[in-house]
């Protein structure tokens, strides 16, 4: 363990933001890192629990007592090695994940629980900048053939943990570059471009090849894949959004999220240029329905383009301020958060439901609400109007495109419309077909996709394993 007393020496202190005026500027990250004074003291706070509930929370079972204590030792070069040998990818969790190890951290009991986030991205951008990660080629290749449909966080693990066991590995993604949700949905200000481009170099010499701009299942038959490689791992996550389909959702202005952010990033790459910028919210009133992450990615990406003000609205209640934790912990617990983005000047309200969308001249002017009560019935005397140029849809994704790859396969479904596969084996319906990440599970967290990468990869392993 790290310091016996250290929780009761040194109170809890996290990252801080740059002030609100100057990040709105451009799209980069802006989260200053601790100083390693500081980091050692929050290390230092990691206690001798008995049970670390933080490791069955975190859901690549992180070491996280471990390399808590190693960095309390000041000798991240080892604690590196305890991360990345559950993480493949602590730079994207460490920027992006919800800290699910937080919440069940036995500090939290008081509110106070260990900066388990900010060590973990202390970790490996230490580990970057002091030149300690490498390529791990195999010592001794497998003459067989594994292809990966979709490069997001899912992908991008199985194809790491596969070509580090020696097999001939390929990804292919319909976008021009890697990345998945992680490139053109996760706006830059929350996790830069360059995280994955740097792991995609590393990749590379690890024997990883990366195909791009091809859409299987509409540029080549996903059943000529099929033939062609020994076995196939489908991470194309979970791309059908959930529509509004009300009166006048016909009129322009109003756009899904994922019409609407990736434009952005492509822009910030340098993929699209700025004046190829088909939606924007600039000089306009934006209206973003839906609360969750995707949702504030919106808000930010917003309010960087230059919105006059964006306006957020979730169907369900206001969560409480506070959870109460003799019932929660550790556990996730259902609680009022506010994001960065959010605290940046979004005006948010609960418990609305669009009605209709009022439409002048083909275009989106407004919105016709209306309040629900706790049980979600409609107050009567609440309806209220609201004044919007651009709306965006971010109520969810429902499950990943039938259309091609999935109906082509004949593959099973779950009732959500997932694709069907346990979480032991990973096997789809088909043989030689495997399925991990958002089109398994359905939509979840990065974290959620690493793991389930990199459990895929290993039963690709042991199915092909003589």
């Amino acid at each position: 363990m790290a310091k016996a007393t250290g929780f009761l020496d040194f109170n809890r202190k996290d990252r801080k933001y740059l002030p609100v005026k100057n990040r709105l500027k451009n799209f980069k990250e802006f989260v200053k890192p601790l100083n390693s004074t500081e980091l050692n003291k929050q290390a230092a706070r990691c206690m001798d629990c008995g049970i670390p509930y933080c490791h069955s929370a975190c859901p690549v079972n992180n070491i996280i007592p471990d390399w808590n204590n190693l960095v309390y030792e000041k000798d991240f070069k080892r604690a590196i090695k305890v991360l990345h040998s559950t993480n493949n990818f602590p730079e994207f969790t460490g920027r992006i994940c919800p800290a699910p190890c937080e919440a069940a951290c036995t500090l939290n009991i008081d509110d106070s629980p260990v900066t388990i986030k900010t060590i973990e991205c202390s970790i490996i951008d230490k580990a970057w900048e002091n030149n300690w990660i490498h390529p791990e080629i195999a010592l001794k290749k497998i003459n067989k053939k594994v292809a990966i449909i979709g490069s997001g966080p899912a992908g991008l693990a199985a194809a790491q943990q596969l070509a580090r066991k020696g097999y001939i590995v390929k990804v292919f993604e319909k976008n021009k570059k890697i990345g998945g949700l992680l490139r053109y949905g996760i706006p830059d200000f929350k996790m830069e471009k360059s995280l994955i481009d740097r792991r995609a170099l590393q990749m590379k010499k690890e024997g990883v090849e990366f195909i791009t701009s091809i859409n299987i299942g509409k540029d080549i038959s996903i059943n000529k894949i099929k033939n062609d490689y020994d076995a196939v791992l489908l991470t194309v996550g979970s791309e059908e959004a959930r529509d509004l389909n009300i009166p006048g959702r016909e009129g322009k202005g109003i756009h899904a999220a994922m019409e609407f952010l990736p434009l952005q990033n492509k822009i910030v790459s340098g993929e699209i240029k700025h004046n190829k910028l088909a939606i924007t919210a600039k000089g306009k009133h934006v209206v973003v329905i839906g609360g969750g992450d995707t949702g504030s990615d919106c808000i930010g990406t917003s309010f960087r383009q230059g919105a006059k003000s964006v306006t957020q609205l979730e169907i369900m209640p206001m969560p409480p301020r506070k959870e109460n934790k003799s019932i929660t912990w550790p556990f996730w617990p259902h609680k009022l958060r506010t994001s960065s983005s959010q605290e940046e000047g979004a005006n948010r309200d609960w418990s609305v439901l669009t009605q209709s969308f009022k439409i002048k001249n083909g275009n989106v002017v407004g919105l016709n609400c209306i309040k629900l009560d706790e049980k979600l019935n409609k107050v009567n005397n609440s309806n209220f109007f609201l004044k919007a140029e651009l709306v965006l849809l971010a109520m969810g994704f429902i499950h990943p495109i039938h259309k091609g790859i999935i109906s082509e396969l004949n593959l099973k479904k779950d009732e959500k419309g997932n694709v069907l596969a346990n979480d032991i084996d990973y096997k789809t319906s088909k043989s030689k077909i495997f399925t991990a990440g958002d089109s398994r599970r359905g939509q979840s967290l990065v974290v959620w996709a690493i793991r389930e990468g990199r459990e895929a990869a290993n039963s690709i392993d042991k199915f092909l394993s003589p």
